[in-house]
Parts: structure tokens; C-alpha cells; sequence
């Protein structure tokens, strides 16, 4: 057996961005930039007015009160093609230009309307409400990094600079191949001896969670002939994912049929629990990870080892997530030479400081507890007993509760 770091060093090392490609704007959220983007304009592109009231000159409105003679009214969206003079006003609302010659903004509560005059309660200094051109962005600036995963504020802000297309990395391709006579599919007629899949399906949504697009291309039973035909179908793919079959039993044939058709091991056994029999390697040309056939142990290794290749194959570099720890909630024993995944809960203490409450049961046939975990507790191999309060590194699951 290896350790977790080591197989997950050798699983990303030969792993390489997938192509970029043009997305629109509206279509680039999740993905992951292949490009530094430039703004194409300045932001605000004029002096602007923060708020409704008047634009005046500030001399104008050193002593109060003092009476200005309105001589425009300026929305946003138009302007005044005039300057504005000794003694004048003009009322302007929130986003509209600043019209030459004024530099202050008396907001409309400070103020008294008598037809086309207006009476300034308020004074305002020089600048007062006043957003200046430039304030947010100038063109030129390079405001979005190559390697950046985009989230909804950077497309609000990718439209601001005046980029309607990006180029992103390519969603990563992942072909997903479960295996074993006993497994049916949900819906499907189930024979007395048989279990609901659940893998293949997991799979799919966690590997569409973690910006990938998922191809099932099947269960394939305990065949030689027909894994390999099934296990053939996964060409074109970026990365291929077995569920089951890769244990030492009889019935698991993936490592011993597929090696015949080109595949290459790296390593297949990890010190780690649960999850042990976990597999990688090439197939022909493509990286392949085969993982255990047990629900939650599927899961688990999705997130070590899934996540991480996903992200390597969608651009992100290295070191993108900062580690997150948690306060343990409940006491734990001593830790054995694998490094334990525990399932669990996260909760705030009465001061606020996340907790981590691992579930009493952490037996890897139990697919409840997986759905309701917001994270694992990371216990390293020969980790000593732990009272409650103590710091513990989590991986939070995509999607879950962290942060709280």
C-alpha cells in the first residue's frame, strides 16, 4: 500500500489542462478562465452622480441657505450639453452624468423645490456624492486571471468591462463504467440476489458538480468479453472512471481484462480507509481511476482523488483551495496505519467556531449518513486520541454546508 499523498501525486502528475474554447458571457459561470481579461472600457466612463438630489458647485453652496436657479433636469442614460454656471442647479438622479462645471451632489432631502428655483438647506464640499470616471475599472486593467473558476460576481463584472465572450478551459470529459452482476439500475426489475446501482449515478452528478461532463457508457457484468466491449466505448474521454471490480476477489476482472487490452497500472492499493482499493493508470492513452465498489467508498475517493484531477484537467492550478479545519464536536480514539475518512456534520459552537461531529457509525455501506455529511475529518495514519475541541482538517463536500 502507498500513502494518499503519494497516490495523489502520481495521479495528477501526468494530468494536463483539457483545450480552451469561446464561451458567451451567459454561458460562463463554473468554468475556468484560459485567459487574462482586459477591460475594453473605463468603469464608470464619466463623473456620475451617487445619489438623487442636485448637481451644484460647491462655492456655490458654502453658506446656507443658499438659492440656485434649476436650469436642467438630467436622468441616467442622457446628459446636458451645457455647463453649468454661477448660481445654477440641475436636478440629476442616481447613474446620470455630472454636467461640466458642477463637482457636488446635494441630496434632494437637504433641499426645497419653488418651482425653478431650489433652496439648499445643506452644504456640500467639493466631490461630495460624486463617483469620477474611472472609480471601479479603467481600460486596460486586467481585472480576471487565467486559471480563475468564474462565479456569478466575476461574469457580472467580466460584463461591466465589455467582454461579451471568454476563453475558458473545455469541461473535462469523464466516461463512467460500473460493474458487477448484482447491481441493477433504479426502476429497473430486481432479481433476488441484486442491488440498486447507486455509483454510476453519484458519479455523474458528482463529476457534473465539479465542472466535468459525465458519459455513462454502462454496467458491464462480471464478463471478461463483455467489459472489454463496454470498457471500449470510453474512447475520446479525458479521464475514465470504473466503479467495482477492482478488489482481488474472483469476480473482479477490471485490473486483469482491461490490462490485457492496454492498460497500465501505476499503483492499485492506498493506505487509506475507506477506499482502499483504489486503482490508477492509463488505458490506452487515457488516464483511468478505478474505484471500489462500495458506495461510500466511491464517494469518498471522489472527493481525495476525483476532485482534484478534475480540477487539474479544467485549468485550475495547484493550491487553488486553502486547507480548512474545524473544531472536533466529539472525542475520537487513536487512528491505526490507514489514514481514516470520517464522515461528518458541521454544526457552530455557542461561540461560533465551526464544529466537526462525526457520525457514531462510519461503516462504508451506509449511504445515509454520506448524504447528510457536510464534510470528512481527516485522521493521518497513527493519529493520536483526540478530545473534543480539538482542531481537525476537513474536506468539505461540494455543495455542502461549509462555509457556515
Amino acid at each position: 500500500m502507498i500513502s494518499v499523498e503519494e497516490a495523489l501525486a502520481r495521479l495528477l502528475a501526468p494530468l494536463e489542462a483539457v483545450p480552451p474554447e469561446q464561451v458567451s458571457l451567459a454561458d460562463a459561470v463554473g468554468r475556468v478562465l484560459a485567459e487574462d481579461v482586459a477591460a475594453r472600457r473605463t468603469q464608470p466612463p464619466f463623473a456620475v452622480s451617487a445619489m438623487d438630489g442636485y448637481a451644484v458647485r460647491a462655492e456655490d453652496v458654502a453658506k446656507v441657505p443658499a438659492t440656485l436657479r434649476i436650469v436642467a433636469e438630467i436622468p441616467a442614460g442622457a446628459g446636458f450639453g451645457g455647463r453649468l454656471g454661477a448660481g445654477e442647479a440641475a436636478r440629476i438622479f442616481t447613474g446620470a452624468p455630472l454636467p461640466d462645471g458642477a463637482d457636488a451632489i446635494v441630496i434632494q432631502e437637504d433641499t426645497e423645490r419653488h418651482g425653478d428655483e431650489v433652496e439648499v438647506r445643506e452644504g456640500a464640499p467639493r466631490g461630495r456624492y460624486v463617483r469620477r470616471a474611472g472609480l471601479d475599472f479603467a481600460e486596460g486593467d486586467v481585472l480576471l486571471r487565467t486559471g480563475r473558476r468564474l462565479t456569478p460576481r466575476d461574469v457580472g463584472l467580466a460584463a461591466a468591462m465589455n467582454r461579451p465572450w471568454l476563453f475558458v478551459y473545455r469541461r473535462p470529459r469523464v466516461a463512467i463504467l460500473s460493474t458487477g452482476d448484482e447491481i441493477v439500475m433504479p426502476g429497473d426489475p430486481i432479481g433476488p440476489h441484486q442491488i440498486v446501482s447507486s455509483n454510476a449515478l453519484a458519479l455523474c452528478a458528482f463529476v457534473t458538480a465539479s465542472g466535468g461532463v459525465p458519459v455513462l457508457v454502462g454496467n458491464a457484468p462480471d464478463d471478461p468479453d463483455a467489459l472489454r466491449r463496454i470498457a471500449a466505448a470510453a474512447r475520446g474521454v479525458d479521464l475514465f472512471v470504473t466503479t467495482g471490480g477492482v478488489s482481488v476477489g474472483e469476480h473482479d476482472l477490471v485490473r486483469d481484462v482491461l490490462s490485457e487490452e492496454g492498460l497500465a497500472i501505476d499503483f492499485w492499493s492506498i493506505a487509506m480507509r475507506p477506499g482502499k482499493p483504489l486503482m490508477f493508470g492509463q488505458y490506452r492513452g487515457t488516464p483511468m481511476v478505478g474505484l471500489p465498489g462500495n458506495p461510500v467508498s466511491t464517494l469518498v475517493c471522489s472527493l481525495v482523488f476525483l476532485k482534484p484531477a478534475l480540477d487539474r484537467l479544467s485549468g485550475l492550478p495547484a493550491g487553488t483551495e486553502a486547507p480548512a479545519t474545524a473544531r472536533l464536536g466529539t472525542a475520537l480514539k487513536q487512528n491505526d496505519r490507514r489514514q481514516d475518512y470520517l464522515r461528518a456534520r458541521l454544526t457552530r459552537g455557542a461561540d461560533g467556531v465551526v464544529e466537526a461531529v462525526p457520525f457514531d457509525v462510519q461503516d462504508s455501506s451506509m449511504m445515509r449518513p454520506l448524504a447528510a455529511s457536510d464534510c470528512l475529518v481527516v485522521r493521518p495514519p497513527h493519529a493520536p486520541a483526540l478530545p473534543a475541541g480539538s482542531p481537525v482538517p476537513i474536506i468539505p463536500f461540494p455543495g455542502g454546508a461549509w462555509p457556515l
